[in-house]
């Protein structure tokens, strides 16, 4: 048996409605504490055009700002049954819909706190790895301060801001490509 290496493979194929509504699409069940919020990430191409077969992750903190991972120890609450992980394919528009609570502001290891904030993770064809990205608040006043959008060049910031539709769900168009591609982090 050979211990060379193989070639590179692209992520997917992913199948339109495998992973819809069958996986953590709602992260929040009944008593966990904060305010309940809705996300639709819409996924894009280089030319704009929807991705139907892409897969979105997201993770995040709770509303006290504290993650469920054994390497947060911070004496803040934790929410039974609020892990602050979600998985949604897309749907035949490039949409994937997530229902949630807000969550709140964490340390950054620096010093001073971050603006509250969802990690979000793509998984498309073509991509040989997966993105990773954040989702912020549009209007929330801690963004002024979060030391990651202040990393950003000031035009690309709106890439990560989400806006607030007439029916108050929280909307991020992520962009694979193109003039107004997404800001992508190095995971």
């Amino acid at each position: 048996m050979s211990n060379e290496l193989t070639p590179s493979q692209t992520i997917g194929p992913f199948y339109f409605g495998t992973l819809i509504k069958a996986y953590r699409h709602d992260l929040a069940p009944p008593g966990v504490a904060g305010e309940r919020i809705d996300i639709v990430l819409s996924l894009h191409d280089a030319d704009g055009a929807v991705v139907p077969d892409g897969l979105f992750e997201i993770w995040q903190a709770n509303s006290h700002g504290r993650y469920n991972h054994p390497e947060d120890r911070r004496n803040l609450p934790l929410d039974p049954g609020f892990d602050g992980f979600g998985r949604a394919s897309t749907y035949t528009d490039g949409c994937s819909h997530f229902s949630t609570i807000k969550p709140g502001r964490v340390p950054w290891p620096e010093g001073g706190l971050q603006a509250p904030h969802i990690n979000v993770s793509i998984f498309a064809r073509g991509l040989l790895n997966r993105l990773a990205t954040r989702l912020y608040f549009d209007g929330d006043p801690a963004n002024a301060e979060d030391p990651v959008l202040k990393m950003i060049e000031p035009k690309r910031r709106a890439t990560l801001l989400a806006k607030r539709d007439a029916e108050g769900m929280w909307r991020l168009p992520i962009r694979l490509g193109g003039p107004n591609e997404t800001v992508f982090f190095d995971c």
